[in-house]
């Protein structure tokens, strides 16, 4: 039963974020999956966040459009939820102002990785990185107000989850 919810938890939050990344499709780098994905490390673990990264990038990647960056996109998806995991472990006291920190540090460790990454195929780094910032800036708003938005929910559901499932 744990194992079941676990999966459909994954399930159901991979599709609320393919489904906003459908609806926010038209503003730039304002998308709720970042936001998931560090709410879904911080208060369930690192395996379902990584999880939840990878499926929803590869499913909405393919109604949106799959490229070379898609492969960017998994890994730094994945390095979000996996790092997410590890700070919800060791974080107890003003949780909340730790996760807005994380939400604007992996905006601009995500464009920052996508600099990389499209430095080591075309050999020019700065240049995107500098054109860039602007949009790790949208990245980092959107994924504060989405924060703002899901930390209650998101709190109350893994309170939930902790009491009447870890006695299973």
């Amino acid at each position: 039963m744990k194992h079941t919810y676990k999966i459909s938890l994954i399930a159901m939050l991979a599709a609320l974020a393919i489904s906003g990344r459908f609806a926010l499709q038209f503003l730039p780098n304002i998308q709720p999956v970042t936001s998931l994905v560090i709410l879904t490390g911080f208060f369930f673990g690192s395996i379902p966040a990584a999880l939840l990264g990878i499926i929803t990038i590869f499913i909405s990647n393919l109604f949106l459009g799959m490229g070379i960056w898609t492969l960017s996109q998994l890994i730094a998806f994945t390095l979000i939820g996996l790092i997410s995991g590890i700070v919800g472990k060791y974080i107890i006291k003003h949780e909340f102002f730790v996760l807005i920190i994380m939400s604007i540090l992996a905006a601009f460790c995500y464009g920052l990785f996508f600099a990389i990454s499209n430095y080591l195929i075309t050999g020019f780094f700065w240049g995107y990185y500098i054109a860039g910032l602007i949009f790790d800036c949208y990245h980092a708003f959107g994924n504060v107000l989405f924060m703002l938005v899901s930390y209650k929910p998101f709190s109350l559901l893994a309170k939930h989850y902790k009491i009447y499932y870890s006695s299973l």
